[in-house]
């Protein structure tokens, strides 16, 4: 869970980078608050890859992960800055939701990734709002094909996003398999992988797709683009 955080942290940084660049000479409270935004997810990625770590060695065998980072970050950020800024506030959301959902009540948590994903809830929450800003201002000198051409943007990375959910079961299998000595049928492998397939699709996207501020941000900019996510949306809850 933590490794596909970490995995979309890679694109983001570089991304609010980018977005601050060009706003170093303009409101010194903007650019402010776009570098702690990177500082902050700077500081997730390195949290994500300790927590790694420290569980690997903890485990006693490989549990192989989709990548490498650095060939996710270069198909995202070669979409339109909009396309791209959509799909990180539905990251955002996602995040919040996760937390609220499943965590924030959850006892049978391990006490070290509970408060983790505390903290992490806490900064991500600062930055749902700084995300719907950038959004909000990159729709404002967008034209309506550009606008278009991001929400087209947005949904090729998030079946980027799908395909790489259906290889990482393919490679929890495999971690299964290596770690408890069981051998599975191919009726066990096949049934395994598509629950984890269904699981994933609705963690990573369908929580997403379906957040009710997500879906009013992106009224606000297409109200067809809000109709279009909506019944994309079945197919991953």
């Amino acid at each position: 869970y933590l490794a596909m955080f970490g995995l979309v942290e890679e694109f983001i940084l570089p991304y609010v980078i980018d977005h601050a660049r060009p706003q170093l000479s303009g409101d010194d409270y903007r650019v402010r608050a776009l570098l702690g935004f990177a500082n902050e997810e700077a500081k997730h990625i390195n949290l994500f890859k300790r927590f790694r770590e420290e569980f690997e060695e903890g485990f006693g065998s490989k549990c192989d992960f989709i990548g490498p980072a650095e060939d996710v970050t270069r198909f995202v950020l070669s979409h339109s800055p909009l396309g791209v800024a959509i799909t990180i506030l539905h990251i955002e959301w996602m995040t919040l939701r996760h937390y609220i959902e499943g965590v924030k009540d959850n006892q049978n948590l391990d006490s070290q990734f509970g408060s983790l994903l505390k903290n992490h809830w806490l900064e991500e929450s600062q930055h749902t709002k700084l995300d719907t800003l950038m959004v909000e201002s990159l729709t404002q000198r967008a034209t309506g094909s550009e606008i278009d051409k991001a929400f087209e943007d947005y949904v090729d990375i998030g079946m980027f996003l799908d395909n790489g959910i259906n290889q990482q079961a393919e490679f929890n299998a495999d971690s299964f398999i290596r770690a408890t000595g069981r051998n599975l049928t191919a009726s066990e492998r096949g049934e395994m992988t598509k629950a984890m397939i269904k699981g994933m699709r609705w963690t990573y996207l369908g929580t997403g797709m379906t957040h009710p501020n997500f879906l009013t941000t992106v009224e606000a900019i297409k109200p067809e683009a809000r109709k279009q996510i909506e019944a994309m949306a079945p197919a991953f809850c």
